[in-house]
């Protein structure tokens, strides 16, 4: 006979705590998604802003606005998460890191320098 402990059920997500790694593999996969669901969007904004002075006119009046910046600075945000990330998974891949300690060091440097990253080429845009 097979006494084993029933594992958990939990039927709150929110109950879950998922480990530092975990974490991080979601969010290059959410970084992704918002990626491939920007991409119509920006096609979108770069056609009107082409297709004449006004429509330039408009854009540019969103991509200043505070829902524009806000924007763009999560685009900034999900591609410096996927490309850290991604780098992080190609190592795991290649059994580079697979240690605990050294997969959760390397989840930790994916979430501060991804920030950093997003923070630093704004300030480069800035600056030109």
């Amino acid at each position: 006979m097979n006494h084993l402990k029933p594992r958990p059920v939990f039927l709150t997500l929110w109950q879950i705590q998922l480990p530092l790694p975990g974490v991080v593999s979601i969010l290059h996969r959410l970084s992704g998604v918002v990626m491939v669901l920007a991409l119509p969007v920006a096609a979108i904004v770069v056609e009107r802003a082409l297709a004449s002075p006004d429509g330039f006119a408009a854009t540019a009046a969103f991509l200043t606005s505070w829902t524009g910046k806000l924007a763009l600075l999560l685009m900034l945000w999900s591609l410096s998460h996927h490309l850290l990330a991604g780098l992080r998974h190609i190592l795991l891949d290649v059994d580079i890191g697979l240690e605990r300690d050294v997969a959760r060091r390397s989840a930790q440097i994916v979430l501060i320098a991804a920030p950093i990253l997003t923070v630093a080429l704004v300030a480069a845009g800035l600056s030109a």
